[in-house]
C-alpha cells in the first residue's frame, strides 16, 4: 500500500479578474507530470469565483462532473433545460455523455463563491447526458460516510458511469472512522473540505488530497476538529 499526500500549497494556480482556482490535477495551462490525475479522477479543482463571475456557456463531452458548493452560490443553466442554483452544501452532478453545454456564474453582487469541480473519466464513452443534484445541506449526518454517487446505485446512491464510489465524509472533533478494504476499489482518493485528518503519521489539512495505492487492510481516519471531506474509491484503471 503506499499512501502519497498532495498538499494544498503545491496545487497549481490560475487567477483571472474574477476567478481564483486551484488545481490538484493538471488542468488548463496547468501542467505537472507527476500529478496527471488519479486512475479515473483526473480534475480536481478548487475554484473561488468573484461576484457577477463565472463561465460562459462551454461544451463538455465523456465526463463525469460533480460541482460541491462551499460558500456562496452557482446559477447553472445547460443545454439540457436545467436552470437552478446551487446552495452551500450540495452537489451537482452532470455526465456530460455524447455532448452537453451548459454555464456556470455567481448570481450574487457582493459574495464570492467558493466550489469544488470534479471530472472522472466514463466507464464508456457516449450516450445521452444526464443531470442531478444532491441536496446534501439538509442531511448532513456526523461521524459518517455517505455514498452519494456509485456504478451501480445502491444505497439510493444516485447511479453513475463508471466503476467507483463517490463518498461525502463527516466527524466531529477527536472522533475517528475506519476505512475499510476492497478488492473491487483497490485505490482511493481523500479530498479534506475543512479541517483536518490524520492516518497514520499523516496529517491533512484543509484542501490537501491524499492517494492511496493498493490498499491491503483497514484504515482509520482520526479528526481533530470539525471536519468534512471527501472519500473516493477507484477500480483499477483500464
Amino acid at each position: 500500500m503506499i499512501l502519497k499526500r498532495r498538499p494544498a500549497e503545491e496545487r497549481g494556480v490560475a487567477v483571472r479578474s474574477w476567478l481564483h482556482a486551484r488545481f490538484s490535477f493538471s488542468f488548463d495551462d496547468y501542467h505537472h507530470p507527476e500529478h496527471c490525475g488519479f486512475h479515473s479522477l483526473i480534475v480536481m479543482n478548487n475554484d473561488t469565483i468573484e461576484p457577477g463571475g463565472g463561465f460562459a456557456t462551454h461544451p463538455h463531452e465523456n465526463a463525469e462532473i460533480f460541482t460541491y458548493v462551499i460558500s456562496g452560490k452557482l446559477e447553472h443553466r445547460d443545454s439540457m433545460g436545467n436552470g437552478s442554483v446551487i446552495l452551500p452544501g450540495n452537489l451537482q452532478y452532470m455526465s456530460a455523455g455524447s455532448g452537453v453545454t451548459h454555464s456556470e456564474f455567481n448570481p450574487s453582487r457582493d459574495q464570492a463563491t467558493e466550489l469544488y469541480q470534479i471530472w472522472m473519466l466514463p466507464k464508456e464513452s457516449g450516450g445521452a447526458p444526464r443531470y442531478s443534484e444532491k441536496k446534501l445541506g439538509t442531511r448532513k449526518a456526523s461521524n459518517s460516510l455517505e455514498l452519494l454517487f456509485s456504478g451501480d446505485g445502491r444505497y439510493n446512491s444516485t447511479q453513475i458511469r463508471q466503476d467507483a464510489e463517490f463518498y461525502f465524509g463527516q466527524l466531529n472533533p477527536n472522533c475517528q472512522i475506519s476505512l475499510p478494504s476492497n478488492p473491487k476499489f483497490p485505490h482511493s482518493w481523500i479530498q479534506v473540505i475543512t479541517g483536518c485528518l490524520s492516518l497514520n503519521d499523516l496529517c491533512l489539512n484543509k484542501a490537501d488530497g491524499l492517494a492511496i495505492e493498493d490498499q491491503d487492510g483497514q484504515l482509520i481516519l482520526k479528526s481533530a476538529e470539525p471536519t468534512e471531506f471527501f472519500l473516493f474509491k477507484l477500480a483499477e484503471s483500464k
